[in-house]
């Protein structure tokens, strides 16, 4: 269950850089976690969500991949619709003028990174939730791996919202709370997807599916972008193929 934690921190670590920092995250630095946090997710979205999700179907035979097919798909639009919402609210936030103009562009950074955190929290609540109920599919190093990925991924996020907050006359531990309070969304979804799953571990293949869509979403939407984006992006691709195979170290050693 203390796992649950493990991206929340993640956020927080990432918004304490208002206390030491007073520019962005170096870009080399943002491209390495990117494509650590992409390399972790993607191996953990394989061994530890889909692959146990049709573990966990194979009593219907050669449409056993139905489910995690069905889950995997609802992930994605799940993920697809969200972020149909949020450019919306960055649409709003740039026409705005006046005054008031930076706070509210902040204010919709804001809810903009909470309402991305909310699948993200319930990714790693599923993964917990089928260990918890004794799946031998399922193991403690992919549930923590997964984790970690997510709060690796975190980090920048944090920074990027208590940091231009700092900058723009908020105090260092105003600023921090509000970077932080934007991941807080995830220990309660996890703990909110984790009690869901117990009333229903039948539909766990599922659930599990819906997971690792809405992870793979994140990672070719957000992550792999980030770890490529301009000239010598190398740092990026070693950095995924070390999070790949760390996660795989950590399912092995772990499970």
């Amino acid at each position: 269950m203390w796992m649950i934690m493990i991206p929340f921190v993640g956020t927080a670590l990432g918004a304490s850089c208002a206390f030491f920092l007073k520019k962005e995250l170096d870009v080399g630095v943002q491209r390495a976690l990117a494509g650590f946090a992409a390399g972790v997710m993607v191996a953990a979205s394989i061994w530890s969500l889909i692959i146990p999700a049709m573990d966990q179907s194979a009593e219907m035979g050669r449409l056993s991949f139905l489910p995690t097919f069905i889950g995997f798909w609802v992930g994605i639009l799940f993920l697809l619709l969200l972020d149909s919402v949020i450019p919306h609210l960055h649409v709003h936030a740039e026409k705005a003028e006046g005054p008031r103009a930076s706070l509210k562009r902040s204010t919709m950074l804001v809810l903009a990174v909470t309402l991305h955190n909310i699948p993200e929290g319930m990714a790693a609540g599923v993964v917990i939730a089928g260990l918890m109920s004794g799946s031998t599919s399922i193991t403690t190093g992919g549930a923590l791996a997964l984790a970690l990925g997510i709060a690796i991924q975190n980090f920048p996020e944090g920074a990027i919202i208590s940091m231009p907050l700092c900058a723009e006359g908020r105090g260092k531990m105003r600023a921090f709370l509000d970077g932080a309070l934007s991941g807080i969304v995830e220990p309660i979804g996890a703990l909110l997807t984790i009690y869901a799953a117990g009333f229903v571990i039948p539909a766990m293949p599922y659930f599990l599916s819906f997971a690792a869509g809405a992870m793979m979403y994140v990672v070719v939407e957000e992550l792999i972008p980030e770890a490529s984006a301009g000239e010598h992006s190398n740092i990026g691709v070693v950095m995924f193929a070390f999070g790949f195979t760390l996660m795989m170290a950590l399912d092995v050693a772990l499970g």
